[in-house]
């Protein structure tokens, strides 16, 4: 199976800022983006370089593919799903990549990093609506509900990710019961529930090319 092997603190350094990659390690002083903001390569350092309109473009549209995980087939497939829905493209790009049983695992903490989340899902550690679901790009639907096996719940690193996620709060649009390890998807994000750094327009520009 295809993925992305490349340094994940190296993608956030090439990005300008932290895409909360590593887990736990993101919160803390040891972050790469909190010791050196400059991109990684021989030329990182050099300031004064602007991009064209192009090179935001395609900047933004990598920046949002590694913070979600999706490699670049993937991305294409979900935003032509986007276009087709009704409402703003951008907004139900984003929407769609959050209803992700992956990115939706991420939310709920039951992975301290997107990757760790995906990592449980494939390995079968997922109940939705109580069916085992191993598919990371499945797609969660208001209403569902996600829960871990109680193999995985039980499992030291799986509490410490719960427990880190709950001390800072879960998102609006999900509803967590920590101790049970399961909780609901109540509806698909707002734009104003998400990251303000994120430029999805850059990236309807991009496609529309």
């Amino acid at each position: 199976m295809a993925r992305n092997l490349d340094p994940k603190c190296r993608q956030c350094r090439r990005e300008g800022e932290k895409l909360f990659l590593k887990g736990e390690k993101c919160f803390t002083d040891k972050c790469s983006i909190e010791r050196r903001s400059y991109a990684p390569g021989q030329h990182g350092q050099k300031s004064g370089q602007r991009l064209s309109g192009y090179g935001q473009q395609l900047r933004e549209k990598q920046k949002i593919r590694r913070l979600y995980g999706v490699l670049e087939r993937q991305f294409r497939k979900v935003f032509a799903e986007a276009s087709r829905r009704k409402g703003q493209t951008g907004e139900n790009l984003l929407q769609l990549l959050e209803g992700r049983l992956d990115s939706v695992a991420y939310r709920m903490g039951f992975g301290a990093s997107r990757a760790e989340s995906r990592q449980i899902v494939r390995h079968n550690g997922v109940l939705v609506n109580g069916r085992r679901v191993n598919i990371p790009s499945f797609n969660v639907s208001p209403g569902d509900t996600i829960q871990l096996t109680e193999a995985t719940r039980v499992h030291l690193r799986t509490k410490a990710a719960m427990e880190a996620a709950e001390s800072r709060g879960f998102p609006e649009w999900i509803e967590v019961d920590v101790k049970a390890g399961k909780g609901t998807f109540k509806a698909y994000p707002a734009r104003d529930e998400l990251p303000p750094s994120i430029k999805e327009g850059l990236v309807v520009e991009l496609y529309s090319r």
